[in-house]
């Protein structure tokens, strides 16, 4: 896998391969995008909060993507559980966040919590996502126990 440069991303959305909606250029990159809160939420310490990306991120069947928490969130203490974005996917990302620190960390509506990383993939996947989370809208808490 090759991580997806800045060029790189923007020429993956102009083809059709990606898309990232709202698309804000100051969020992008040299090798990412930083994805930013749909919510205004406070973690209060050893406490955890799920929100939604303001974004909605869009795959082709090339690509993949992981999440990183944005490094001035980690030295306040916070943490996340991220699951890799699979090709195909669509949606709205559900982020899980833990206050690991001894302060509550308030995270403002707008504000860049996460980068992602584009990743191309050394063959087309041969099918995309069609989990119970395609298309998701806001915050979706686990389906875990409906399947």
């Amino acid at each position: 896998m090759t991580i997806l440069s800045d060029k790189e991303i923007l020429e993956h959305i102009r083809n059709g391969e990606m898309n990232i909606v709202p698309f804000e250029p100051s969020c992008l990159n040299p090798a990412g995008y930083d994805l930013r809160s749909a919510n205004e939420l406070t973690i209060k310490p050893k406490k955890y909060k799920l929100t939604a990306t303001l974004e909605r991120i869009e795959l082709g069947l090339k690509l993949t993507a992981f999440l990183h928490v944005r490094s001035s969130l980690a030295r306040e203490g916070v943490i996340g559980s991220f699951a890799a974005v699979d090709p195909g996917f669509r949606g709205q990302l559900t982020l899980n966040l833990h206050n690991n620190g001894q302060n509550a960390v308030i995270i403002r509506k707008g504000e860049p919590i996460v980068q992602i990383v584009f990743h191309k993939l050394g063959n087309t996947a041969t099918k995309g996502y069609s989990g119970a989370y395609q298309n998701s809208k806001g915050i979706v808490k686990s389906k875990r126990s409906q399947l």
